[in-house]
């Protein structure tokens, strides 16, 4: 097998993917990126052509479609479908990129650059034995299908079922299918059409951080932080302010992310609405999104206190981006202020690199 590879995917994982490889495995040359077809896809990735498979297939040998190797780099949803279309193809050797894979590799990556430190790199203690009081709540929609292969919670994993306003004005009954619910105490559970997985943060940040742990965090039903009860007890030995999942990487920039889920209106409105509420985000908006660096899935684990500066900071701002839109928010049901707060969780943590300690892990995905 020669030292030509292909990565098959033109979006952010595939970037990170290159990005990894050129540093992890130089000797192996990327000739490219593959793609189905190029609707809505770029021209190019940091210099390296994306080419449609079927056209590039057609110019290869039997012995190159051999001896080439394919990483895809495609959500683990179309694995199997992407596989099957490579092998039709006469592609052989082939990685798929699970998250499991990709979290190693991107760690490995930021690690060897030194950006974005992870957390499984700091020290502890042998002789302390246990870690800091930790609640993670798992978010699931009330309509979310079963997983075929659903994780293995730790203890301090709850179940949090979300948009339950609307559930119960359905008609349809929820009780006894999680361990809380996003309609009980202090809520915005009615507005779940449009805030999605936020509505989770609203309620913890509500109702659950007079406990007595000493952090919280928000996990999806499919997806979760790689970490480790070692990796707890070095968050605590190491006074750790928030965990979050190694950031994508984006071409050319993190604000090409807001393109294929927020308008270009919705878009401007949340800058114009950061720069009224909060102006000293709003110096570091251009310098934040120029960058390749993206932190997706709205999940952290973070001290009570980070956890709730941060809510503090972004729901007045989700606040006000709702009453100026047009439609109005409540008028909306297209998740849109959900894909704003990545955005927006991009911003405050990214602007905060060196005030906060701020550490990373893996995002294990499940199916």
């Amino acid at each position: 097998m020669n030292n030509e590879v292909y990565i098959f995917g033109a979006k952010a994982t595939a970037a990170g993917l290159y990005k990894a490889l050129s540093v992890l495995e130089p000797d192996k040359k990327v000739k490219a990126f593959l793609v189905s077809n190029s609707d809505g896809n770029v021209s190019e990735i940091f210099g390296i052509p994306v080419k449609v498979l079927s056209e590039e297939a057609g110019c290869l040998s039997d012995r190159d479609k051999n001896d080439v190797l394919i990483y895809a780099a495609v959500p683990e949803l179309v694995h199997e479908e992407v596989k099957d279309l490579l092998v039709g193809y006469g592609f052989q050797n082939l990685v798929m990129l699970d998250s499991r894979i990709e979290a190693d590799m991107m760690g490995r990556y930021f690690d060897i650059v030194g950006r974005f430190r992870s957390v499984h790199s700091l020290s502890v203690d042998d002789e302390m034995e246990n870690g800091p009081k930790v609640a993670v709540y798992a978010a699931s929609f009330y309509k979310d299908k079963p997983l075929k292969n659903p994780p293995v919670m730790p203890t301090y994993v709850k179940s949090l079922y979300l948009g339950c306003d609307g559930a119960e004005k359905a008609g349809i009954d929820i009780r006894n299918l999680a361990d809380f619910y996003d309609n009980t105490g202090d809520n915005i559970s009615s507005k779940n059409p449009n805030r999605c997985e936020m509505t989770a943060h609203y309620w913890v940040w509500k109702n659950r951080l007079m406990t007595d742990d000493e952090y919280v965090g928000i996990y999806h039903y499919r997806r979760i932080l790689d970490l480790s009860d070692d990796d707890l007890r070095k968050m605590a030995a190491n006074d750790v302010d928030v965990v979050l999942p190694y950031p994508m990487i984006h071409y050319p920039n993190a604000a090409i992310q807001h393109t294929w889920y927020v308008p270009e209106k919705d878009w401007n409105l949340m800058r114009r609405v950061v720069e009224e509420i909060s102006p000293e985000y709003g110096l570091k908006f251009d310098e934040v999104f120029n960058a390749p660096e993206f932190y997706n899935y709205n999940m952290l684990v973070a001290k009570k206190k980070v956890f709730s500066d941060y809510c503090a900071w972004l729901y007045p701002i989700l606040d006000r981006i709702e009453e100026l839109s047009e439609p109005k928010g409540k008028d909306r049901h297209d998740r849109y202020t959900a894909y704003m707060s990545e955005s927006l969780e991009t911003l405050y943590f990214m602007a905060n690199l060196n005030n906060l300690k701020i550490y990373h892990t893996g995002r294990l995905l499940y199916t």
